[in-house]
């Protein structure tokens, strides 16, 4: 599995950004995606993630409601709203299979990575 994220770019606070993660190769019904986040300084740290068929989705509880993942064939999107400027990072995105619910928001679960994506918010 190859990924690919992409649409990072400079939005001001309070602004609207959607990124792009596309994926290759094999996936199907047993592939968790994910996103991740790296702020300058700090670790990085789960935001959201859904199951293939993406009928679940996972986030993390701070980022709930300015942030949604979604899927459309071979690209999972992360669509952020009213973004604040600690939401600056370079943003991941990950897959791996077979992941039990309690690992999925665990960076070490996940084999296949993203080259990330930069996020800046300024104020």
């Amino acid at each position: 599995v190859q990924l690919q994220a992409c649409g990072g770019g400079l939005v001001q606070a309070g602004g609207f950004l959607k990124i792009s993660c596309v994926i290759s190769g094999r996936t199907g019904s047993r592939h968790f995606i994910a996103w991740f986040r790296q702020a300058p300084g700090k670790e990085r740290e789960f935001v959201a993630a859904l199951n293939w068929n993406a009928r679940n989705t996972y986030y993390t509880d701070s980022l709930k409601g300015r942030f949604t993942i979604s899927r459309d064939n071979a690209k999972v999107y992360l669509q952020m709203s009213s973004l604040k400027p600690e939401d600056t990072a370079v943003y991941y995105c990950a897959a791996d299979r077979n992941l039990i619910l309690s690992s999925i928001r665990v960076v070490g679960a996940y084999s296949y990575w993203g080259q990330g994506t930069l996020v800046t918010v300024s104020s």
